[in-house]
């Protein structure tokens, strides 16, 4: 029976099959491990078929070895065809030569970045650049195996992160073998061989718990932050729009007639690009606050900044800037922990259900495809449901003073 075998003195993998009644070992130059022996148990499958349908031809794949002048047709032996033309003519299939992972991974990037967002494509530029070129730039892509990456993934945890006295976080470190992973899978495919990656399991994430603020914390921060900043807040919370969505809103998406908010782009590192993808395209229906909110805002920017929330000089609030002297020391002022911007989504979410509307409905305000992910993170929040349209929200906000703020005073033109 055809077999993969190893030698004992090298480790080296050879072919042990039966050919015309003659016991055939060939040689190769691969060491024992899985990945070898899944690669040369694929070639040896195609041998045998080519046996069973007395279609073998030994040169074709074996074209140095001795027997193939024993197993050599009559045409072949006629034609007195040259060693030299037949490996030109069909390579063997053991010996694949392969490019480095520097020269695919740069043939990979130009191929697939036509279809990425600008974020990404810088991201997945800066982890080939200062990552996986440094890590396995030589190397060929064939010859990259398991515990090559499983090594790399090691080094990668020790490695500092953002933070003082922290680590390289598992999602960041997921990131970056995941590229690793797809580059080398795109290679797989086009060279056939076995990749090394389709094995490697990401590291467990620790599960984020959300943090929204109760209905009465958000007044709190609506009546304290500064004034130019009231609308946006409001805006914020009772929309549950990303940081990104929020910034890069311009007017030409807002619908005063039919009170819906078009979500279409994102303002994110600089650069105004498309939604987080395709199910984030949405109409956000607007509360009476937020339509109120929208309508001061119009006064105050609607007239010269194509953006909804901006500066002095028109343009998006800056993420950074807007962290640093407004939302932090907010929360610091009012005694709340502190938490990232984005739990004002988190809040939104949370209030909607606290309000009994339907989560079909919440999960198409929030942007999502369906409403597993509402159920997931929000589980704890969810009381028994009724099924509305928004109505109910809107009559907890107002039920709760939600029209404190619709008298206050136009927003001023301040930079974030």
């Amino acid at each position: 029976m055809a077999s993969i075998r190893a030698r004992t003195e090298s480790g080296l993998l050879f072919f042990d099959f039966r050919y015309k009644g003659t016991r055939c070992r060939e040689q190769t130059t691969l060491e024992d491990s899985k990945t070898n022996r899944t690669k040369m148990e694929k070639i040896l499958k195609k041998i045998e078929e080519d046996i069973e349908a007395n279609n073998f031809d030994y040169r074709r794949y074996f074209p140095n070895s001795k027997l193939a002048d024993k197993f050599d047709s009559p045409q072949a032996i006629r034609s007195k065809i040259s060693l030299a033309t037949q490996q030109a003519f069909a390579a063997s299939p053991v010996t694949i030569e392969t490019p480095s992972f520097s020269d695919f991974s740069a043939q990979w990037f130009e191929e697939f970045s036509v279809g990425w967002r600008r974020t990404y494509i810088s991201t997945v530029r800066q982890i080939i650049d200062s990552r996986l070129i440094p890590a396995f730039g030589d190397k060929a892509v064939s010859n990259i195996r398991r515990e090559d990456i499983l090594s790399f993934r090691s080094t990668l945890a020790k490695e500092p992160g953002r933070k003082q006295d922290s680590k390289l976080s598992p999602r960041r470190i997921n990131a970056i073998v995941l590229v690793l992973t797809q580059v080398l899978n795109e290679a797989a495919d086009r060279f056939n061989f076995t990749t090394a990656g389709d094995r490697i399991k990401p590291l467990k994430l620790k599960k984020a718990d959300v943090m929204p603020f109760s209905l009465e914390e958000v007044y709190r921060i609506i009546e304290t932050v500064r004034p130019d900043f009231k609308d946006y807040f409001t805006v914020r919370f009772f929309t549950g729009m990303r940081t990104g969505e929020i910034d890069g809103l311009k007017w030409k998406y807002v619908d005063f007639e039919k009170r819906l908010i078009y979500v279409r782009e994102t303002f994110t590192a600089g650069d105004e690009d498309y939604t987080k993808n395709d199910t984030s395209q949405r109409d956000i229906r607007m509360s009476q606050p937020v339509y109120d909110a929208l309508k001061r805002q119009y006064e105050a920017t609607g007239r010269f900044s194509k953006f909804v929330f901006c500066n002095r000089d028109g343009n998006p609030i800056d993420l950074h800037n807007f962290c640093k002297r407004v939302w932090y020391p907010l929360l610091q002022h009012l005694g709340l922990e502190k938490r990232t911007p984005y739990q004002s989504r988190h809040t939104a979410a949370t209030l909607w259900l606290a309000a009994g509307e339907a989560p079909e409905w919440i999960a198409r305000q929030l942007g999502h495809a369906n409403t597993e992910m509402l159920f997931t993170v929000y589980s704890r929040f969810v009381p028994n449901l009724t099924r509305q349209d928004g109505s109910a929200f809107e009559r907890l906000l107002l039920q709760s003073g939600g029209n404190k703020n619709n008298t206050s005073d136009a927003t001023s033109t301040e930079p974030a």
